[in-house]
This record gives C-alpha cells, sequence and structure tokens, in this order.
C-alpha cells in the first residue's frame, strides 16, 4: 500500500541546475556529486556523497558528510545531523540551495507545463520543473540531470532515432564529448531504462536501433 504523499516531507530546489525539482523524503536521500546519489548536484565544488536526508519517527534530520565545502541550514554551518523544521533552507557547498517542506499540502500549487505534442502520450515532461510523468504517476526521486537531458531530447524529437553522438554531446557538452566513454552513455541509459521501470515495467520506452542510435516509443496514455 502506497503511503499517502499528503504526509511525507518534500525536498525542493530553488535556483541552479536543479531549479524546480521536488523530492519525496520516504526513507533517505544521498545528496552530492556522483551519479548514484538520489539528487545528483553536477557540480565541482560538490563533494561525491556530500549530504544525507534521513527521515526518522522523531523528523527530518540533515547530515553532512565531512564534505569539503559544508552544508548549511538557515545560514549556518552544520557539524551534526541537524532536525529539520518546516520551511528550513538549506545550501550544498555554493552550488544549490534548496527547502524542506514538510508535506506536500505546504507545496506551490502548479500545473504541469508539457509539451501539446505529447500531452496525451504516457510519458510526459514538465519541461520548466524538469519532473516526469508516466501514466499520470510521477517519477520520484526525480531524475538525476543527466538522465532527464538524455529523456528530453529522446522525448523533443518523437519519432526519429537520435544518434549516440548527438546524445553524449548533449549530455556532457562538445568540450567534454571527446572525453566521454561509449560505455558511460550505456551506463546512463541502463539507469535511466531502470528509473522508468520503477514506474512502468511493461513497456520499452527507449529503445536502440542497432547501428543508428536511440528514439523514444511513447504510446498512447
Amino acid at each position: 500500500m502506497k503511503e499517502n504523499l499528503e504526509n511525507v516531507p518534500f525536498l525542493v530546489a530553488q535556483g541552479g541546475s536543479l531549479n524546480g525539482q521536488r523530492w519525496a523524503i520516504r526513507d533517505q536521500l544521498l545528496i552530492g556529486r556522483d551519479e548514484q546519489c538520489d539528487i545528483v548536484i553536477p557540480e565541482r565544488q560538490v563533494s561525491r556523497h556530500h549530504a544525507r536526508l534521513t527521515r526518522t519517527a522523531q523528523g527530518t534530520f540533515l547530515e553532512d558528510l565531512a564534505s569539503k565545502n559544508g552544508t548549511h541550514v538557515n545560514g549556518v554551518l552544520i557539524a551534526q545531523p541537524t532536525l529539520l523544521q518546516d520551511g528550513d533552507s538549506i545550501q550544498i557547498a555554493l552550488a544549490q540551495v534548496f527547502y524542506y517542506l514538510s508535506s506536500e499540502a505546504t507545496l506551490p500549487l502548479e500545473e504541469p507545463s508539457v509539451l501539446s505534442s505529447a500531452a496525451n502520450q504516457a510519458l510526459r515532461l514538465d519541461k520548466r520543473s524538469r519532473r516526469v510523468w508516466i501514466r499520470d504517476q510521477e517519477i520520484l526521486p526525480p531524475l538525476s540531470p543527466p538522465q532527464y537531458t538524455l529523456l528530453e531530447m529522446l522525448y523533443e524529437n518523437p519519432d526519429q532515432v537520435i544518434p549516440r553522438s548527438a546524445l553524449i554531446e548533449a549530455i556532457w557538452g562538445e568540450k567534454e564529448a571527446v572525453l566521454v566513454s561509449e560505455q558511460a552513455l550505456d551506463a546512463l541509459i541502463r539507469r535511466l531504462r531502470q528509473r522508468i521501470a520503477e514506474v512502468d515495467p511493461l513497456h520499452n520506452y527507449i529503445q536502440t536501433v542497432r547501428g543508428h542510435g536511440l528514439r523514444l516509443n511513447n504510446p498512447a496514455a
């Protein structure tokens, strides 16, 4: 039985590369630069494993994981696990600010601004907040920035096969693209497929066209 989201605390990003994204805190959320973190902040000043949020019977605690550039709550550098209060601001190094909300009831109301070409399809994106829904169920925690960029490029080019080289350049940038291995892209694709399958395991949304690239198979809702 799924937990009522109205009783689940949330983290909402303000500004930075994650602006508008939100994460439900059901158990633990690991924040850092590493691709395997629950919340990925792709900035050098952020440690690979920077901070951790843990939900307990007493409330939600934020812990700095001996990061190089520190974690602040309401402008104060923390050294010990800190119990969060509704509306607290969290700053990770100088890279990203989040707000802690004690339940979904305190989240601002908003309507998803999906692309009109895919409004009636199973998978939908809100480009403004970088949120993703599959058959009206949101993917939570949200996709990491590289995962989202990959999905968005396929989403914006329906029924087209996107070459792997174009995907690498879009995700890692033109200068870094020459240093990115095929294995790195394969790992990213595999993880994105896993995240999508957590919501809809019965449909293969990301299809490989051998010798050419990838395409999005986005069925009708």
